[in-house]
């Protein structure tokens, strides 16, 4: 099982490394996630991926797409498709915020991680993101090795 367990008393299932890597990531939003209980199952056995996945607004819903949850290995013939589109809870303010965003600044919906609450409930972390440029992206990681190195120096110095 790849759970892992946060000080705050979160448990994370699944992580968007590549999020943080190609977007610059502005307001974060927690929302929580309609499932049915075999999915549910398999995420307590921690069987995600959200790594190609995103969200969008349809009229007034927000939707998780291309999320894969494994079918559940124990289940029957009501099994889940494991990437169907999800609907996100969200509250309607918000909802209307990312959609102006979205809207007017160009800007993308992209899931964090997922985890289970301190209550046992299945959450998405979304990201209101803008896209980076290759230029942004070899500059963050320039700013990452120096910052590697100069602590290196300082452990050697010391």
């Amino acid at each position: 099982m790849s759970k892992k367990k946060s000080n705050d008393g979160r448990r994370v299932i699944a992580e968007n490394r590549k999020a943080r890597h190609n977007f610059f990531i502005e307001e974060d939003f927690e929302a929580g996630i309609v499932l049915k209980g075999t999915e549910v199952k398999s995420l307590r056995q921690g069987e995600c991926n959200i790594a190609e996945s995103y969200a969008e607004v349809k009229g007034n819903e927000v939707w998780l797409i291309n999320a894969h949850i494994k079918e559940y290995s124990m289940g029957n013939r009501f099994n889940h498709d494991p990437r169907r589109p999800r609907k996100l809870l969200l509250h309607r303010r918000e909802i209307n915020k990312i959609f102006a965003a979205v809207q007017r600044k160009g800007m993308t919906l992209v899931p964090l991680s997922i985890y289970f609450d301190d209550h046992n409930r299945a959450k998405v972390k979304l990201g209101l993101a803008k896209g980076k440029k290759a230029h942004d992206k070899r500059e963050a990681s320039k700013e990452r090795d120096w910052s590697r190195e100069k602590a290196r120096m300082l452990k050697e110095h010391s």
